[in-house]
């Protein structure tokens, strides 16, 4: 059941990878390989989705007045993240999604992919590639930090 909660977490867009990883290895007390595993799964369920979907939600979202904070709050996330990408495309994706960092993940890197219009089989396969980079240095850093700091 704890698995499944990680699963369950690492879905949830902001979350992620950066909140699934831990709560497994630290709090659940579980194995690190598998957290690893189950969250990098958990966190590149929603990315085609998003890929798919993104601007045509977003789109749909601003002709709706009610929706004017959030499309406004989504739309400059992307563009700023888009900035950074924009210039390297896949090594720069790749690097955005794998820098475990708050608004960067497989989330927003689809995101970035679909407003770029960028190819939607190399767009997952870089983010997936930096899925599993973020994903390794979040574990490795719950399996560390609890030794470096006595828990």
């Amino acid at each position: 059941m704890k698995y499944l909660y990680v699963l369950l977490l690492s879905i949830v867009p902001l979350i992620e990878q950066r909140g699934a990883i831990p709560l497994g290895v630290i709090a659940y007390d579980l194995n690190p390989f598998l957290i690893f595993f189950v969250s990098l799964i958990g966190s590149i369920i929603p990315a085609p989705f998003i890929f798919l979907f993104f601007n045509k939600i977003l789109n749909w979202m601003k002709t709706v007045k009610q929706f004017d904070k959030i499309t406004n709050f989504i739309d400059k996330k992307v563009r700023k993240g888009a900035k950074k990408v924009e210039g390297y495309m896949e090594v720069g994706l790749i690097t955005f999604v794998g820098i475990p960092l708050p608004t960067t993940g497989l989330w927003t890197g689809s995101a970035i992919a679909a407003f770029l219009g960028l190819d939607f089989k190399k767009s997952m396969a870089c983010v997936f590639l930096g899925g599993v980079i973020s994903a390794t240095i979040i574990t490795i850093l719950s399996v560390l930090a609890p030794k470096m700091f006595g828990f």
